[in-house]
Formats: structure tokens, sequence, C-alpha cells
């Protein structure tokens, strides 16, 4: 039944590329990035778009209690569910995390580009990319028909989820509900990697100055969240550690049929979660809406979200 509900979304997702009237709908102007600063460091959250996925079935929780939750937020079924990535400008180096879907998905995504060059920024002037797993929604935005988007930065991931994703092996003993995984992450990865700009690591700490790896398994073999910090000011960027707030911040043991261990994904959202509340620190979240940032506070068996503040400048 899991495989089955992961390979129903992964369809949904792809469907959506037709799933229009026939009749034009008007153009709704969406904010695709934001500022915020940290310490010294720019950090501006970006849009890859929305996707609608089916979470009452997604999600491995009560499907009565899920639905409740949702409404009580005023989220329809399915639930539209942000995809985001962020830009880190230290003032002597860019640095990515996650870079979206680019054309995996349909045309609700893959806006990563675009907002990028929106707020001010170029492809070509990316230092450092970190990935925090090779999920399609985090690494499709690395090529664009068959051509590098970020010919001069260096690509980040952990060494699990490397040896894992881009493995035709492991391919192959998987469930066929996510072969499409697998091919994202080998579509977008091999071309970094014959370049030479593909760097994996195996711990956690410092990777460059300013960023350093939090490992956070489950989600994926080798799912990874990134400490960034400036002047004793710290962001965590947590990656796929939450998907729905409104049902996972006050149910944290509640996973999603996309973990590839839930238990484990639960286990290492409790600690991370603990420690960013307890150190109060900035986090950000790849699939809360956008722009996904703002700080967990700590509430009984459960968490608090409240947003950040931020500031749409040039």
């Amino acid at each position: 039944m899991k495989h089955h509900l992961i390979r129903l979304a992964a369809a949904a997702l792809l469907a959506s590329s037709s799933a229009y009237a026939a009749a034009p709908l008007s153009t709704i102007a969406t904010p695709g990035y934001a500022r915020i600063m940290l310490g010294d460091f720019e950090v501006t959250p970006l849009s890859d778009g929305t996707a609608d996925l089916p979470m009452v079935d997604l999600l491995h929780n009560d499907k009565a209690a899920t639905q409740a939750a949702l409404t009580k937020a005023h989220l329809s079924t399915p639930t539209t569910t942000s995809i985001n990535a962020f830009l880190i400008n230290t003032g002597s180096k860019l640095i990515l995390i996650d870079t979206g879907s680019g054309a995996l998905f349909g045309p609700t995504l893959g806006k990563l580009t675009q907002n990028l060059k929106a707020s001010g920024y170029q492809p070509e002037q990316i230092d450092d990319i970190f990935i925090t797993h090779l999920h399609p929604d985090h690494v499709g935005g690395l090529m664009d028909q068959n051509k590098m988007v970020f010919p001069n930065a260096v690509v980040h991931v952990n060494q699990r989820d490397a040896d894992y994703w881009l493995s035709e092996a492991q391919m192959k003993s998987a469930p066929a509900s996510v072969t499409a995984f697998f091919q994202g992450a080998m579509a977008s990865l091999p071309p970094y990697v014959k370049a030479g700009k593909l760097q994996p690591f195996n711990a956690n700490g410092q990777i460059i100055p300013g960023v350093s790896a939090l490992t956070s398994f489950g989600h994926t073999p080798g799912h990874t969240s990134y400490v960034v910090e400036s002047k004793g000011k710290r962001l965590v960027v947590l990656g796929d550690l939450i998907h729905v707030a409104s049902v996972q911040l006050d149910a944290p043991q509640v996973t999603i049929g996309f973990d590839s261990d839930g238990a484990a994904a639960a286990a290492s959202r409790a600690k991370v979660f603990a420690q960013v509340a307890k150190e109060n620190d900035l986090v950000a979240a790849a699939h809360l809406q956008f722009p996904g940032i703002g700080y967990l506070g700590a509430k009984g068996k459960g968490w608090t979200w409240t947003p950040a503040n931020y500031t749409v400048r040039p």
C-alpha cells in the first residue's frame, strides 16, 4: 500500500502538466523570493513552486485525524505543498541549498532558476551547492535540457545518499514505486560527477567556512540538514524533516510514505527539533509554506512554528 501511494503521488505530479481547463485562467502573481539577514550573511529563500499531494493518504496517520488537522488549518485535500530552496550570500561565496525539481515535474514547479534571477543573481555565480538528499524535487534543478544549470558550482551531498540513489544495483532491488526517484538523481548528478564537481562527504562538521553538515538520516539513507552560521547566529536548513506542519507539529511521530526509514526519520526529527528549539536557532524547511523560514518552539510532546519576519527587496 505504501509504495502504491507513492506511485500515485508521483503520477499526480506528472499529470499536473496537462490538468488544465480549456478556458485560460488569470495569472496570479506570487512571491518567488524573500530576504532575511543572518549575522553578516544574506539569506534568500527561493520558491520552486508548489505541488498538490494526497497527504491524507501519504502520511502514516489515522486518516480522519489527518483530515481534521488539515481542515483546522484551512487546507484542502489534495494539499498544496511548497518546494523551497535557500541561497546564502556570505560576502565571498554564493551558496545554494537544494535546487528544486527542474523539469522533472509539472508546470507548477521548476521555478527556482527564474526566481534566483529575479532575486538579483545568476546561476553561473553559484560557488557551492549543498543537497539535503537526492529526491527529484531537490536535485532536478541541477540540469536543464542536458546542460548544467550551475556550471561553476561544487555540489556537496552525503556519501550514503550518493551511493544509494546513483546505484543501478540499488534501483533494481528497490520497489518499482521509487524507480523515478533513482532516475531523477541519475539524470541530475552524473554531469557534475564527470566535470569533477561532485564532492561527497561522510561526517558531521564544517564543510566550508560558515556551513556544516548535520546528519539527519531516515527520510533517505543519507539525508542531511545543514547549519549556516555567521556572527553567532545560526540557521538550520532542515531539508525534509517535516512535510505538513498542521499535522506533524502536533504529532511529530507521524511519518510519510516518502521516508526510506520512517522510524529513523521520526527519530532524526525529534533530535534536531529539540536541538534547534533549545538553541532558538532560525530554521528553514523545504516543504513548509513559502518562504519556509522561522522558529520552532517546544509545546508538550509537539512543537510550535513562528514564521520569521522577512523583507522583500532588491
